[in-house]
């Protein structure tokens, strides 16, 4: 008996060690934490509970992969950035037009871009990933809504991805057109030959999701050289847009003043990419449902498909994305999990979209106001009240009052598929509002103008 106690005494001795172990291995960057740190996030909670095996635990290969990724950027346009090329025009000029660039195309890092570019690659299923983007862009009245309000919020208490942003400028000093080209975005790479994005834009319709010079194939080709220019300025130190609003000593400079990758990693590395990934694809899925939309296994399998091609063109590496609904959920939990929160550094970001209405619409609007209660308590239900109370987001005492204008969308949306007139009026509706709010991108984006 007392052997057998001792035994039991021993085993549980070495799995803390082991746990302890693992646990400093995966904290080698000063940004990540202890697994259980978070155990009480209501978003951890409610992955746990509902999204989960019952059996679930961590990974340590994954948490070793994750914590490897946070030193990989993308190795193929980094290399070409620091020879000081853009690669985003030639080279939808070389594939689209042909035109040929001896120079360039004598490089094998370009060439190896051409190749990845050209076609879409063998593993890509065109007719899944348009069953994805179909369902994906059927509730478009909610889609901006979710991407604001739980994609983007959610991903500002997360100090790693919200410091790139921060130092830039980005989403803090332009947070209206850096809204609405993410919005635009996430358009383009959902547009699948039945919408009429193409026409109302005076392009070519598309004959497949994400064809070869489709908008969603040039946009993301100019996001992978944005992401790689912005990686290479702040390695070395010359993204500053924060010294006003976040101390020193929350950044973790180096003591030069310049990126601090032992702490940080790389800025936009391999793993922020994938959670940005499922920010843009899991979590606006998720949304959906919690909103009332139907989507099947099917979908839910073809919008991941669609953007893994998207990612994949962005600089992601295949290989690293989880396979499968369920594996997605373990991915992000995972990554939730080890992050160091600073709800502090999201703070500015927060602040900046959550004031958008009333800046379009004035300071004493009270439809402005209202608006912003509704985004609030949006991202308060969905994401959680701790997170909500981090990012210092305001809190409404009707707030589920404010939410019954969640289930009046949700109704316009499915009564669009089923009366062509109403589908009409809100697609003319939703054409007009992105319009107005689209002033910056007429002026500046080659796509609107």
């Amino acid at each position: 008996m007392n052997m057998d106690k001792n035994n039991t005494n021993l085993t549980s001795i070495l799995t803390d060690h082991q746990h302890h172990q693992a646990t400093d291995a995966c904290q080698r960057h000063g940004r990540t934490t202890a697994i259980d740190d978070h155990s009480d996030l209501q978003v951890l909670k409610r992955i746990k509970r509902y999204l989960l095996p019952k059996d679930f635990v961590i990974s340590q290969d994954l948490l070793n992969e994750m914590v490897a990724g946070y030193d990989i950027g993308d190795p193929l346009a980094d290399t070409l950035a620091t020879e000081g090329i853009r690669f985003a025009k030639p080279l939808q000029q070389i594939i689209i037009s042909s035109n040929v660039d001896n120079v360039l195309q004598n490089n094998p890092d370009f060439s190896a871009l051409i190749e990845q570019f050209s076609r879409q690659p063998t593993w890509f299923d065109p007719k899944l990933a348009q069953i994805g983007a179909i369902a994906y862009r059927r509730y478009p009245l909610m889609l901006i809504w979710l991407l604001r309000n739980v994609a983007l919020m959610a991903g500002y208490s997360i100090p790693a991805l919200s410091l790139p942003l921060i130092q830039t400028g980005a989403l803090m000093h332009d947070a209206l057109p850096r809204l609405m080209r993410t919005y635009a975005y996430i358009l383009a790479v959902s547009e699948h030959p039945q919408s009429n994005m193409s026409v109302r834009n005076n392009h070519q319709p598309i004959d497949q999701v994400l064809a070869i010079g489709s908008e969603g194939w040039r946009q993301s080709i100019k996001v992978r050289q944005i992401h790689t220019l912005v990686r290479q300025n702040l390695l070395k130190g010359k993204g500053n847009a924060a010294t006003s609003v976040i101390g020193d000593i929350d950044q973790h400079h180096n003591a030069d003043g310049s990126w601090n990758t032992a702490y940080w990693g790389v800025p936009i590395n391999q793993t922020d990419m994938i959670a940005t990934h499922l920010q843009f694809s899991l979590l606006i899925m998720r949304g959906l449902r919690l909103l009332g939309a139907r989507i099947s296994t099917e979908e839910a399998e073809g919008i991941l498909h669609l953007w893994n091609l998207a990612s994949y063109w962005m600089g992601v590496d295949l290989q690293r994305l989880p396979k499968d609904e369920a594996a997605c959920w373990e991915w992000l939990y995972t990554y939730l999990s080890i992050q160091q929160l600073d709800f502090k550094m999201g703070q500015p970001l927060a602040k900046a979209l959550h004031d958008l209405p009333r800046q379009l619409m004035g300071e004493d609007n009270r439809r402005g106001r209202f608006v912003e209660m509704v985004n609030a308590s949006v991202t308060r239900t969905l994401v959680g009240d701790d997170i909500g109370d981090g990012l210092d987001l305001p809190k409404s005492k009707i707030r589920f009052g404010v939410l019954s204008s969640v289930p009046i969308l949700f109704a316009l949306d499915t009564a669009r598929q089923h009366n062509q007139i109403v589908d009409r009026k809100l697609e003319a509706f939703r054409a007009k509002r992105q319009d107005n709010m689209n002033w910056w991108l007429k002026k500046n984006d080659d796509y609107y103008q």
